[in-house]
């Protein structure tokens, strides 16, 4: 008798059958995370998180989406947290808005008439704007917490973005450098928790990586001018991992009629884990938008 193949694992060493997980196009398994209202949901969110983490890190939004009655769901993206794939590596940035597509798709499935939202924070900003640009009229609401629209002038100057180019044709697996974690937010505690989650990826932003970034920067310029659906930006004017002259970019290039931004004076990156005042508005903005949009959507839909 052939011995039967073991269970596909997570990089963390956790059986995938024991998880929520979908198989995503090139075959990899993909952790997923369901916040399910106890009714009927009146609309559903994915999450998209951002570069290096996982999708775990958004469990206080989705919590206050969920007492919205709305349904979020979430993955962590290819090469993150405890999804397979190399460590902050992609063939290809569509890679990540195709899964996302597929995702919706399939919770759509059980939920066919339900309005869905996207929400995005740096990369997975990024994520959600192309994912909203390749279907105009499938999304009812976008939600964009300091988008990756713009790459950072520090890193992504002329020369280095050659560099960076020239190398990923010699070198594409070696090492930029990790994340500077103080730069992330001005909140000390959230900061000592981001270095110590151990989902958190820390190996440092690859040659080849960096350059899937700046095709997925490209792509979104081109895409702005297309898009349409409605959105709330929340961006930081001190942030330093995705510049706030994206958030004007944005909204000055979108073809959207229903667009808002709201900037944070002196915040950094991830001002959903900010200094205290700083987090408690961007809830609040977030939960008063998307309860107006799903109030609009479910209207729009009644017979």
């Amino acid at each position: 008798m052939p011995e039967e193949s073991s269970p596909r694992r997570t990089p963390q060493n956790v059986p995938y059958q024991d998880l929520p997980h979908l198989v995503n196009a090139d075959g990899q398994y993909l952790f997923c995370r369901y916040w399910k209202p106890v009714g009927k949901p009146k609309a559903l969110v994915f999450v998209s998180h951002g570069a290096g983490e996982h999708c775990g890190r958004y469990e206080d939004l989705a919590q206050m989406l969920l007492r919205l009655d709305l349904l979020v769901f979430a993955h962590d993206h290819v090469g993150h947290g405890q999804s397979e794939g190399e460590r902050m590596m992609v063939s290809d940035f569509h890679v990540f808005v195709r899964d996302v597509l597929q995702h919706v798709d399939l919770v759509q499935k059980d939920h066919p008439r339900l309005p869905v939202f996207l929400l995005g924070h740096s990369m997975g900003g990024a994520i959600a704007i192309l994912t909203a640009a390749e279907r105009p009229s499938h999304f009812s609401g976008m939600v964009l917490i300091s988008p990756l629209v713009v790459a950072s002038p520090e890193s992504a100057t002329t020369f280095k973005i050659l560099a960076a180019k020239v190398l990923n044709l010699v070198m594409p697996n070696m090492s930029l450098g990790p994340i500077d974690s103080s730069v992330i937010s001005r909140n000390k505690t959230e900061v000592e928790l981001y270095n110590s989650d151990p989902l958190i990826c820390r190996a440092g932003l690859k040659v080849c990586f960096g350059i899937q970034l700046l095709n997925a920067v490209s792509r979104v310029e081109r895409a702005l001018p297309k898009l349409t659906v409605p959105f709330l930006l929340l961006q930081g004017s001190a942030d330093r991992l995705c510049h706030s002259r994206g958030a004007y970019q944005l909204m000055g290039s979108a073809r959207s009629l229903d667009k808002t931004l709201k900037i944070y004076e002196g915040a950094y990156h991830v001002l959903h884990k900010e200094l205290p005042e700083v987090t408690d508005s961007v809830f609040q903005e977030i939960n008063t938008w998307v309860s107006q949009r799903t109030a609009q959507a479910g209207a729009g839909s009644l017979p």
